[in-house]
């Protein structure tokens, strides 16, 4: 929502601003079709030679979150640390060999099917069950798990962050673009320089327009869009911090309790349940 009102703040702002000043629209109305294909065009067809087409097609498919901001909800924090309670009580309580059956296929366990959002996430659902493979297989360093975890977080995140890293080289590139697209104007109004001067104030005019546009692209919606988008990467990328923290706490020895009160404390203000929202929760969980 305020992604929204934010654009319309910017459109009104520097056109209102323009229009209360005694600025006239018939010039840069005429221009901006063509001056957008030039600029818009080119910054598209560069956005395309510099990135892989995962990068293209995930940038289309996330741009709905510029708006409705990270996939993870209050709910689904929640529901991350009922089942690490439940997989790190079934591990604790009933050995090794009745954790298998949930790990080595996490689509058909009953402790993972009641969590089906989580159960969509392919990376969440890998995160959890290799790292427990790990712990199956007596790597129990804390150390060692933490520094694996660690760098799957850093390999994961890096490659989520592809989309924001591409706006913010489309953002770099529109001034610079929309120089291009004024150096043209400037070329047309220099073949008609026996116009008289009103001609070719206005051809001059057409010209200015891809400079603004350039410039009020990257810097009130492009170069914008590239940070919100980060931000909502760098949301999402503390879900799979939790998985993290609570696993390697269970390493450490700590009773499933104090590993997922361990997790909760690192659940971002907004999103966090609060100590008997958890306890409740955890409560209605039952170790299979």
């Amino acid at each position: 929502m305020f992604q929204i009102m934010g654009v319309g703040v910017v459109l009104v702002m520097v056109f209102g601003g323009f229009m209360l000043a005694g600025g006239k629209f018939d010039v840069i109305a005429k221009a901006l079709p063509f001056e957008m294909m030039m600029i818009m065009g080119a910054a598209m067809g560069a956005f395309f030679i510099g990135n892989s087409g995962k990068t293209i097609a995930k940038t289309a498919g996330d741009l709905a979150k510029l708006v409705s901001g990270p996939k993870w909800k209050p709910q689904d924090y929640q529901d991350l640390l009922a089942l690490l309670f439940a997989l790190t009580k079934t591990m604790k309580t009933k050995g090794v060999i009745a954790l298998e059956a949930h790990i080595e296929k996490p689509h058909e366990s009953t402790l993972f099917s009641k969590y089906p959002r989580i159960l969509k996430d392919h990376f969440a659902v890998d995160f959890i069950c290799d790292t427990l493979r790990m712990m199956t297989m007596n790597l129990e360093d804390p150390h060692q798990v933490e520094d694996a975890m660690e760098k799957q977080l850093e390999k994961h995140h890096h490659e989520e962050m592809g989309p924001a890293y591409a706006l913010q080289n489309m953002a770099d590139a529109l001034p610079a673009l929309g120089i291009v697209a004024a150096v043209l104007g400037i070329i047309k109004t220099m073949s008609a320089i026996t116009e008289p001067p009103a001609v070719l104030g206005k051809m001059i005019g057409s010209a200015l327009v891809g400079t603004f546009l350039g410039v009020f692209l990257a810097y009130g919606f492009v170069g914008p869009f590239a940070v919100r988008m980060k931000n909502v990467y760098d949301e999402e990328a503390i879900f799979y911090k939790i998985i993290q923290s609570v696993l390697v706490a269970h390493l450490h020895g700590n009773a499933a309790q104090i590993s997922v009160e361990i997790g909760r404390g690192n659940v971002p203000s907004k999103m966090q349940p609060s100590f008997l929202e958890l306890e409740e929760a955890l409560s209605n969980v039952s170790v299979e």
